[in-house]
């Protein structure tokens, strides 16, 4: 009983390894590994460009608004968060349209507070001081 359990899993082990070696040979036609290893890498490539792209979308509208918040800010306009929805949800046009809609002028830096103000305004957004 023994010397027949023995002798089947040498059979059985046998067997494992030929299937091993059978399944490890190319085929005619079949990619090389090297072909497949390229084909992966490829595959990996596309797919960190695929994330990128929104990630950096992401980030330039996060950037978008920042800017626009500050500029609408140093302008004295009241509706800074109004703008900053429109550039939100319509990103590079909503850009567009506050620039052009903004109030035009120079902005230069206030003697008291140091932040950025329109030349023609009366008091700096900021600090009220004149």
């Amino acid at each position: 009983m023994k010397r027949l359990r023995n002798l089947s899993i040498f059979a059985m082990s046998q067997l494992l390894f030929f299937c091993n070696v059978v399944l490890a040979q190319r085929r005619p036609g079949e990619p090389s590994d090297a072909e497949v290893c390229g084909a992966c890498g490829a595959c990996g490539a596309g797919m960190g460009v695929m994330i990128l792209i929104p990630v950096v979308g992401f980030e330039l509208n996060i950037a978008l608004l920042i800017w626009v918040a500050r500029d609408a800010k140093a302008r004295g306009l009241d509706s800074a968060v109004l703008w900053m929805a429109l550039v939100l949800f319509t990103s590079v046009l909503g850009l567009i349209i506050y620039i052009f809609s903004r109030p035009q002028g120079e902005l230069v830096l206030c003697p008291h507070c140091g932040n950025k103000r329109l030349r023609t305004s009366a008091k700096c957004p900021t600090c009220g001081n004149a």
